[in-house]
């Protein structure tokens, strides 16, 4: 069988939310055994989305293919648990608010001691240290704080509004992911790992393509892509309006209808009008689209959440597959879009309940017998819930198979 590249690799998901979970999901798909650990109250994201038999759509997305734990982290028992498990991993991954992962005994300092081959990726909002490193972080408020919204208010002249994505906690995932495997990398010719303190903040600025425009203090505003009228519904066309009448008067013979000596605005508007009466003038869609590619201009069709899947190229790739739903049926969720020539990649198993796999992680990654579990669960560590129900409870230790 093909491998997956990250085959073997262990890695401790300490992390709620979205950051620091997607980052998890895209190791597991990668091939990591990731164990997810949750408090009895469980991951926030359980109860965002459509629940199925028990699962919510969120969690179901960030979550596929992890084993999890439950682990009560307030009790001195469950952080010695929390602790033994890091010092089985190759990796962990945490997204509390600076300090409190040190408060819990399980800091980089007491982890990379016990451990010292360890990577862990520690992400923030404003990052470990520094003046705003306490604040409470979610991705509108690094939206807000990037100058993202501040971008689009000043290019389109309208009130500040959040773009409907966790751009920002997408991003930190991503990024945290590139910075793992370059640790890894290095620990393979040092042997000794690395903590990575990444901010969400510094992750969008990163991956913002017009921070140069802000460094070098220059006015000039983003090119963006228009959607105009055509038939058969809006269509988007990414370039810049002097690029469009470029490329349309010199393939399909457009005229500028400005009078000599008219100044710019003015000419702009006449050529905008006469590319939006083009468009409009095409008998169908295919007729239309046929020319913009005879132009050159790359075109996009105006999709909406119920359309998106009807994507040829969605289709054609996989972008969507199904997992196992938990209740005996199948459901959707986006794949990864990693595409080795030789490799293995993607979604490897359902989304979990919470301490689904107690007995067998606890087995697989510290060799802790059936009777030190089940103290653990009689003393109120070890949780688990009951399959497709809400709500965390002690439930009885199932035998190994």
């Amino acid at each position: 069988m093909t491998m997956y590249p990250l085959q073997g690799l262990r890695v401790l998901d300490l992390s709620r939310a979205l950051s620091g979970p997607y980052a998890g999901r895209l190791l597991a798909d990668l091939g990591a055994d990731v164990v997810k650990v949750e408090a009895p109250e469980g991951d926030m994201t359980r109860r965002l989305g459509a629940v199925v038999h028990g699962l919510s759509g969120l969690y179901t997305q960030l979550n596929p293919g992890k084993r999890t734990v439950c682990v009560d982290l307030g009790t001195p028992s469950g952080r010695v648990v929390a602790r033994r498990l890091a010092g089985a991993a190759d990796v962990v991954v945490e997204n509390f608010r600076p300090g409190v992962a040190a408060r819990l005994g399980l800091g980089w300092e007491e982890l990379s001691d016990d451990n010292p081959a360890l990577v862990m990726l520690s992400i923030s909002g404003f990052g470990q240290v520094g003046p705003e490193a306490m604040r409470r972080a979610f991705a509108p408020v690094i939206h807000a704080e990037s100058g993202l919204l501040g971008r689009q208010v000043e290019a389109d002249g309208c009130g500040p509004h959040d773009p409907v994505l966790g751009l920002a906690d997408s991003l930190a995932g991503l990024h945290g992911v590139v910075a793992v495997l370059a640790a890894l990398r290095l620990r393979e010719r040092t042997g000794r790992g690395q903590h990575i303190d990444l901010s969400m903040l510094d992750a969008v600025l990163a991956t913002d393509d017009y921070m140069h425009h802000v460094v070098d203090g220059s006015d000039v505003w983003p090119v963006r892509g228009q959607a105009w009228d055509a038939p058969g519904g809006p269509i988007m066309i990414a370039a810049d309006p002097k690029k469009i009448w470029f490329e349309l008067s010199r393939h399909h013979g457009l005229v500028d209808p400005s009078p000599s000596g008219a100044d710019v605005a003015v000419k702009a508007a006449n050529r905008a009008s006469v590319v939006a009466g083009w468009l409009r003038s095409f008998p169908t869609r295919s007729e239309l689209v046929a020319a913009l590619d005879a132009a050159g201009l790359a075109w996009g069709e105006l999709r909406t959440p119920r359309t998106v899947l009807d994507s040829p190229t969605v289709q054609a790739r996989g972008v969507v597959t199904e997992v196992d739903d938990r209740g005996g049926g199948r459901r959707r969720v986006v794949q990864s879009p990693y595409r080795f020539s030789a490799a293995a990649a993607g979604v490897r198993g359902p989304a979990r309940y919470r301490g689904e796999q107690n007995h067998e992680v606890l087995g697989d990654w510290l060799g802790a017998g059936d009777g030190e579990i089940a103290d653990l669960v009689a003393e109120g560590v070890l949780l688990a819930e009951p399959m497709g129900h809400a709500g965390c409870s002690v439930v009885p230790v199932p035998e190994r198979g």
